[in-house]
């Protein structure tokens, strides 16, 4: 991320960054994780949809993948949010193609100041975006307050393998490898820069759980995925 301006805050650089790379988040996404990443997302809304939710946020929604794979939970209402006008534009254009757009409504929302009643959505998700935000303790408060009590909070977010040689082939991809790509294709210097130093400051496995728990959520747990490479944590209301 660039350093240069001080003025400017996490959150707007995070959408001005994401607003350039939108025409290539896509495909950059899939490219990079070989696929992987949706494998991920189906298994979190396979565990999601045990509890049969009828409202659901998916939280820095970006282009709506997520939104996508939650349809198959069956729910009556999904509202996707982000900061990011032209994620959320592509996003919309998808949602037309895939005849999903009088179940999925994707809006403008900020993950700290969310403009939903208390109480209203029976499940909360966030896919790779909650190391995006300014301030975490406010975000999942946030979460927190528009959960339904009784609802959920699932999370699914990169996170540091710890096993040889997983870690050590891991590293050496997000710092030399995907920034190098992501930079090419994106036609964005900072991006893909930015992606590893988010992940290596953002709070891993226990810790994270902790900032849920001061949230309010309990029975906080998280189940690793692909070797540790991402986690889905989960909480409830």
């Amino acid at each position: 991320m660039d350093n240069n301006n001080i003025q400017t805050g996490k959150k707007e650089q995070v959408r001005q960054m994401f607003n350039n790379i939108a025409g290539k988040y896509d495909f950059l996404n899939h490219f990079l994780s070989v696929g992987i990443d949706n494998l991920w997302r189906r298994r979190l809304v396979k565990m999601l949809s045990k509890e049969k939710p009828q409202r659901i946020l998916d939280i820095a929604t970006g282009t709506g993948d997520l939104a996508v794979a939650l349809a198959k939970c069956n729910p009556k209402e999904i509202i996707g949010a982000d900061i990011s006008e032209n994620m959320l534009q592509a996003g919309i254009e998808k949602m037309k193609k895939k005849k999903l757009n009088k179940l999925i409504k994707l809006e403008l929302g900020d993950s700290e100041d969310l403009k939903y009643s208390n109480n209203y959505f029976d499940a909360i998700t966030v896919a790779f975006g909650v190391r995006n935000y300014e301030n975490l303790d406010k975000g999942l408060s946030e979460m927190y307050r528009v959960t339904k009590k009784n609802g959920s909070v699932w999370i699914l977010e990169f996170s540091k393998p710890s096993v040889f040689p997983v870690k050590q082939f891991y590293n050496f991809y997000f710092r030399f490898i995907l920034p190098n790509i992501g930079r090419l294709v994106s036609k964005d210097k900072e991006a893909y820069t930015y992606l590893p130093e988010s992940v290596n400051q953002f709070p891993n496995g226990a810790d994270f759980l902790k900032y849920m728990e001061k949230a309010g959520y309990t029975k906080n747990q998280q189940l690793k995925l692909t070797f540790g490479i991402a986690s889905i944590y989960y909480g409830r209301k």
